[in-house]
């Protein structure tokens, strides 16, 4: 760049030193931020004391599926479907073969079913204990098993009832609700009590529908 007059000249001087200026301001700025950086640095250090940076692994941690709820209150309808599902009211002795071998057929289903059941032509594939239980303990327990084990086609099961021995009277009033709670369950066909090697008259032996 020339100058052309004196005027020109001043001109020149002028916008150097305001150059000049500049780039010393920056590099000053510059300087007093690694110095305060650097201060920054060493009383995180005193504080905290010596710091290495993390090795990479190299792995990538993809964010885990939350477990899913649990539907608490799905759970107290359904139990409370359990208990109200059979009652306690059904007159089973309108309804039971009072023959020698104590049995039941829904209506549709044929006396060799029941002779079949005697038999042992199915074989037992369960079995639930009732024995000791309370009356509304008894019903849900009973309830639950024959509604799980039809729904996994089980065809035949045991349920222990026991023979009464132990309440007042020596009579089996678990036993007579287990009775009236299994005919009201539509996926019992039919039911016969046990023999002798398999409970007599403390357990039944239940035939299920078949599962579709």
């Amino acid at each position: 760049m020339k100058a052309h007059s004196l005027q020109d000249l001043g001109a020149m001087q002028k916008r150097l030193a305001e150059e000049r200026a500049a780039r010393v301001a920056a590099e000053a700025a510059r300087q007093l931020a690694e110095r305060r950086a650097a201060a920054e640095r060493e009383v995180f250090t005193r504080t905290v004391g010596a710091v290495a940076p993390l090795k990479g692994s190299g792995r990538v941690l993809l964010p885990t599926e939350p477990p899913a709820p649990v539907a608490l209150q799905l759970q107290l309808d359904e139990q409370a479907v359990l208990r109200e599902a059979i009652s306690d009211g059904l007159d089973v002795s309108t309804l039971l073969d009072t023959d020698e071998a104590l049995s039941y057929r829904r209506p549709g289903i044929g006396p060799d079913v029941t002779r079949k059941l005697r038999r042992g032509d199915w074989s037992i594939q369960r079995e639930l204990d009732l024995h000791g239980l309370r009356r509304d303990d008894a019903r849900e327990q009973l309830s639950a098993f024959i509604r799980d084990a039809h729904r996994q086609g089980v065809r035949c099961v045991r349920v222990v009832t026991g023979k009464g021995l132990g309440s007042p009277g020596k009579t089996p009033v678990l036993k007579s609700k287990a009775l009236g709670w299994l005919m009201q369950k539509n996926e019992v066909l039919a039911f016969v009590q046990a023999k002798p090697a398999e409970g007599g008259a403390g357990a039944l032996v239940v035939l299920l529908a078949p599962a579709y």
